[in-house]
């Protein structure tokens, strides 16, 4: 009787360890792990004292003055928390919201709302170029 347990609790146990070895190759092959996910993404980081100059240059020819995920005035709600954004092989970028909460919005969509800052550049530099052209036949 006890060769039967025996028996029984191994080939239980040999089905099982089949079955989590095939899940785990399976969900290897779907998609990437969470971590290889989250290595993909960028993070967004606070700005210290450490990056306050290179904070500074990039305030100043930011586009928005308004929070980029909220459309909030910028400083409407005390003092613009400045981020930021880095992401792996791409340049910093520096993100500004009109609140402390804000950053949890950004993040659940980075690449839209990088894309309104991106959009934002644009419109000010062809405003810029168009002021700078139709000011060329006055002189």
């Amino acid at each position: 009787m006890h060769l039967k347990s025996y028996l029984s609790a191994l080939t239980v146990t040999l089905g099982l360890l089949s079955a989590v070895s095939a899940f785990a190759q399976h969900d290897h092959h779907a998609s990437p792990s969470k971590g290889q996910a989250d290595a993909k993404a960028g993070q967004l980081l606070k700005v210290t004292e450490k990056d306050a100059a290179w904070a500074a240059r990039e305030r100043a020819s930011y586009p928005l003055d308004v929070c980029v995920t909220s459309d909030e005035k910028l400083g409407s709600m005390g003092k613009s928390p400045e981020y930021i954004y880095r992401a792996a092989g791409k340049p910093d970028r520096l993100v500004v919201f009109c609140c402390a909460g804000c950053d949890e919005d950004f993040l659940k969509d980075a690449a839209k709302h990088l894309a309104k800052i991106d959009a934002a550049k644009g419109r000010k530099a062809g405003s810029t170029g168009a002021a700078k052209d139709a000011h060329k036949g006055h002189h």
